[in-house]
C-alpha cells in the first residue's frame, strides 16, 4: 500500500490515481495509524477496498506523509558518498554510523518549496536518500529481528548548507546546516513493506530541472538497513519514527569548485528525487523574498567564514 497524508492532514491510502480516505476516530494523523500497529495497517488495507470513498490524486494536496517523533538521521552508509567527499578538505571525514536528530519541524512534503535563506548560505545542496518508517516501538533488537521493526519506506531529499556545514565539521558535528526550516522534503508517500521486495535493489535518482545530479542503487550500502536499524535501537523507536540511510554520490558540494558554482541549487531550480518502487518526490527551491514577501534579513555567519 501507499500511505498518504494530504489536504488538511487527512490520512488515506493511495490506489492507482485515487485516494481512499482512512475514517477513525482514532487516526488523526499518520502516526497514530502506526501506534495502532496491525490494526492499524488492517483499518487502511479496509479504506483501500472501499471504493465509495475515493478522491482523485489530481485534486488532493500531498502533504509530508508523515511528522514522526523522532527523525533518526544517519550518514556514511554509502561508501561512494564517502570517497567524493575526499575532494573537498573538510577537517573530518564522513565515517560510517554517524548519526544525530533531524529537525522535524522542517520537514515539508511533496510539490511544497524548499525556501533558500541567502542571509545564512551561499551554497545549497540536495543529497537523494532512502528512508525507513518504523511500525512499532523498539529497543536493543538485532539485525535478524530488525526487519520486523520496518512499516514503510519513503524519499527524503536532505538538503544541505554546505558552506555552514565545512563550519561545523570543524568540532565533527553537523546538524544546522541540513535542519533549516524546509530543508527535509519527505515524500510523496510512504510505501509498506509488501510492495517493496527487496529494499536493497532500488534505483535511486535525483535531477535538478530534468537534469540528473545523481544516480545510484540501494545495494551499494556498506551497511545494510537491517544492520542501521539495529546500531541505533538503543535510542529507543517509537511507532511512525523516520530513520534515513545516508545519500548515494553527486553531490554538487562535492565536484570541482568550477561545477560547484553551476550545480549549486538556486531559486528557480525543481528537484525531482526518485526511488525505484516508491516514486518521485518533487520540489521547487523558492527565494526568501518570494516565500515571504519580504526581503530576508540581514546577512548571518554563524560560523565565520568556513
Amino acid at each position: 500500500m501507499k500511505l498518504v497524508t494530504y489536504d488538511d492532514g487527512k490520512v488515506g491510502v493511495l490506489r492507482e490515481e485515487e485516494i481512499a480516505q482512512i475514517h477513525d476516530a482514532r487516526i488523526r494523523t499518520m502516526r497514530d495509524l502506526f501506534a495502532l500497529g496491525d490494526e492499524g495497517m488492517e483499518i487502511a488495507r479496509r479504506a483501500y477496498e472501499d471504493e465509495r470513498t475515493m478522491t482523485p490524486l489530481e485534486r488532493v494536496k500531498l502533504r509530508a506523509p508523515i511528522v514522526p517523533k523522532k527523525f533518526f538521521h544517519t550518514a556514511g552508509n554509502f561508501r561512494e558518498h564517502e570517497e567524493e567527499s575526499k575532494n573537498v578538505d573538510w577537517s573530518h571525514a564522513i565515517a560510517p554510523w554517524i548519526n544525530f536528530f533531524q529537525n522535524v519541524d522542517a520537514i515539508v512534503g511533496h510539490d511544497e518549496p524548499v525556501i533558500y535563506p541567502e542571509h545564512l548560505t551561499e551554497e545549497l545542496d540536495y543529497e537523494l536518500e532512502l528512508a525507513v518508517v518504523l511500525k512499532k516501538d523498539g529497543k536493543w533488537f538485532s539485525a535478524e529481528e530488525a526487519m520486523d521493526y520496518v512499516g514503510g519506506y519513503v524519499i527524503f531529499n536532505d538538503i544541505t548548507a554546505r558552506d555552514i556545514q565545512r563550519g561545523e565539521m570543524k568540532s565533527g558535528v553537523f546538524s544546522f546546516c541540513k535542519a533549516i526550516d524546509t530543508f527535509c522534503p519527505l515524500g510523496p508517500w510512504i510505501v509498506t513493506p509488501d510492495e517493496i521486495t527487496d529494499p536493497h535493489d532500488l534505483a535511486m535518482q535525483l535531477r535538478v530541472n530534468g537534469e540528473v545530479r545523481q544516480e545510484s542503487h540501494s545495494s551499494r550500502m556498506s551497511v545494510t538497513i537491517p544492520e542501521i536499524l539495529s546500531n541505533f535501537s538503543g535510542l529507543t523507536y517509537s511507532a511512525g519514527d523516520v530513520l534515513s540511510t545516508g545519500t548515494v554520490s553527486g553531490v554538487a558540494g562535492f565536484k570541482s569548485p568550477e561545477e560547484r558554482a553551476r550545480l549549486y541549487l538556486k531559486p528557480g531550480d525543481v528537484m525531482e528525487a526518485e526511488i525505484e518502487g516508491i516514486g518521485v518526490l518533487r520540489n521547487p527551491v523558492v527565494s526568501w523574498l518570494d516565500a515571504h514577501g519580504t526581503p530576508p534579513p540581514p546577512r548571518v555567519r554563524p560560523w565565520g567564514d568556513a
